[in-house]
């Protein structure tokens, strides 16, 4: 009869070998993209004295803003740990698509908490009410602002959301980064402004949580703009609130932004937005026929 002790003892080396088993698959699927990356893929000039197949690991450790050596240490299959903002930053620089970054996360046993392109909170239910709000643009984002559905004329708002990777649909992401996006935007300063703060008072509540402290590092990263309005401290509420927009196919647009809450507290919601004008809403009608033209095979 085996004692406790000796279950725990022979389950140790299997748990053991597992984990190395994982790190080393890792090591090697990491290897393998880096090597099969072509520097002008990532904007880095080729050089004359190239002799390393496709990326360097230095250049990648630099790319993905961590160190050489911790790099190194990564593709030599050591024990080390690994952050989802480091995982993140290494699924961007190394190009993966969403099945590469899933295998990624599974082989380092992390969870992406990037949003997926399906959402459990997204019932067939609401998908419907989108529809039913056509020609009204109308989209679900949760907390995080992470856009996690959107009926046909919301995709053609502001840019054109089906050519925007699913982890990039993001609405403090687009108004910081995405060119298209941000010039539709009439008032484009005071609403980077006010959508820092309100993302400020959000994130209160979930300042342990990697998706948000990723959300904000990258956010700060990339953007000057968001920098500066985040170093204001500032804080508001959510709040209906009429905007402007300019639509690169209809033109401008005049409606007014709701929030329709989906639980008791501050979380998913529905936004909406209701032409203020007539003008507006014969425009709005025009940009919803020309999504059902682009939708047509």
């Amino acid at each position: 009869m085996t004692t406790m002790a000796q279950d725990t003892a022979a389950q140790a080396p299997r748990s053991t070998s597992a984990s190395a088993i994982r790190r080393h698959e890792l090591a090697a699927f990491l290897r393998h993209r880096r090597e099969h990356l072509t520097p002008e893929q990532v904007g880095l000039p080729r050089g004359r004295r190239r002799r390393t197949p496709g990326l360097r690991r230095e250049e990648v450790a630099q790319l993905s803003a961590v160190g050489v050596t911790w790099y190194t240490w990564l593709e030599q299959a050591r024990d080390i740990q690994v952050s989802v903002q480091v995982l993140d930053a290494l699924a961007r620089t190394l190009m993966l698509d969403p099945s590469e970054r899933s295998h990624l996360f599974q082989l380092a046993g992390a969870v992406d908490p990037t949003p997926a392109t399906t959402c459990s909170s997204v019932t067939p239910a609401l998908r419907a009410v989108l529809e039913q709000l056509e020609p009204y643009p109308a989209c679900l984002q949760n907390s995080r602002y992470d856009i996690l559905a959107y009926n046909r004329t919301y995709g053609l708002l502001l840019c054109d959301l089906e050519t925007v990777p699913p982890e990039d649909r993001n609405c403090m992401i687009l108004s910081y980064t995405h060119q298209d996006w941000q010039s539709s935007i009439v008032h484009l300063g005071e609403t980077q402004r006010l959508m820092a703060a309100r993302f400020r008072a959000a994130m209160a509540g979930h300042l342990a949580e990697p998706a948000w402290k990723m959300l904000l590092k990258r956010l700060r990263t990339e953007s000057a703009e968001f920098r500066e309005a985040w170093d204001r401290h500032e804080v508001v509420a959510h709040r209906s609130k009429r905007k402007e927009f300019i639509n690169q196919y209809v033109g401008r647009l005049v409606v007014d932004h709701t929030d329709l809450w989906l639980s008791p507290e501050v979380g998913p919601r529905m936004v909406t937005y209701v032409p203020a004008d007539g003008e507006s809403g014969e425009r709005l009608k025009r940009l919803h026929e020309i999504s059902l033209a682009r939708a047509t095979p």
